[in-house]
């Protein structure tokens, strides 16, 4: 009886254990990243190598990388997720095979997607081919470098290929269910289907619209295959630098490397904690309506 009393603790006990090897991990990182490694004789604590990220204009530049990327990708992804659900819900494809087709992107790994994008819009890729076979362009050269440039264009391109699934995927549920019940009765009352969607369906959507944003946001900003394989020479993005300086002869950089990774981690906790306030809040709403 005692035996099976304790089998749920004895079931999570891996877990717990996980837990605390990842938390261990976390705080470690932020010792080292507020100068406490003593392997290194370094033993006291500052701020110094925090202060002296926004001091360099190489780790202060990868920042405000992966920053604009982390935001814009997560804006458009928001956009297009929406109208995609949008229309896949009014052409009443919101299970099946589209479902199906939609998941897709979502499973296949960051890596792979870098592979597709670079065969594909690289200035030796097919559409670089293609053009010059149509005699658009007099050769692949004058097709447009969208990869390993400033703009991020391509890693930009990348994520939207992996976060438009996502985000749409997040929220064609609750959008198809209103649309066959809100929706449906704003309509019988004369709405357009334009108001429909824009007074009825979009705002109500919201919430899971801004979670969806928090995610991708939050994984964007710390991802490292996408901008390592598609990303400019210099700035390189926040997790690429991070390792790089991990990474470096001199043992003394370990520090810049943890701060940079503490940097992630801080505005990553702040969007736990904002989707948790988010996540309250829609409970509230519920409950409080009910």
């Amino acid at each position: 009886m005692k035996n099976f009393r304790l089998a749920p603790y004895l079931l999570n006990l891996p877990l717990v254990i996980l837990s605390l090897i990842f938390i261990a991990g976390i705080v470690n990182g932020l010792l080292q990243s507020f100068g406490l490694i003593p392997d290194l004789g370094l033993y006291e604590f500052t701020f110094k190598y925090y202060l002296e990220i926004f001091k360099r204009p190489d780790l202060l530049g990868s920042i405000g990388l992966s920053l604009y990327i982390s935001l814009v990708s997560s804006l458009l992804a928001a956009v297009f997720g929406v109208l995609l659900s949008l229309l896949i819900v009014m052409t009443g494809k919101a299970k099946g095979l589209t479902m199906n087709i939609v998941k897709i992107p979502i499973i296949i790994p960051h890596i792979v997607v870098a592979f597709f994008v670079i065969a594909i819009f690289s200035q030796n890729g097919l559409l670089a081919r293609l053009m010059y076979s149509l005699g658009l362009i007099s050769s692949q050269t004058d097709f447009p470098a969208l990869l390993y440039t400033d703009n991020a264009f391509g890693i930009i391109l990348a994520y939207l290929w992996k976060e438009i699934p996502f985000v749409a995927f997040f929220v064609i549920t609750i959008m198809a269910n209103i649309s066959s019940t809100l929706g449906e009765a704003a309509r019988n009352l004369g709405a357009s289907q334009w108001q429909t969607f824009w007074h009825v369906t979009l705002p109500l959507c919201l919430p899971s619209i801004k979670n969806a944003f928090l995610i991708v946001f939050a994984f964007s900003l710390g991802a490292y295959e996408l901008p390592y394989l598609l990303g400019a020479t210099m700035p390189k993005a926040l997790p690429v630098q991070a390792y790089i300086e991990y990474m470096h002869p001199d043992l003394l950089h370990r520090p810049y490397a943890m701060a940079l990774n503490g940097i992630m981690f801080f505005v990553s906790l702040f969007i736990v904690v904002l989707y948790y306030r988010l996540l309250q809040q829609n409970i509230r709403k519920v409950n409080g309506s009910e």
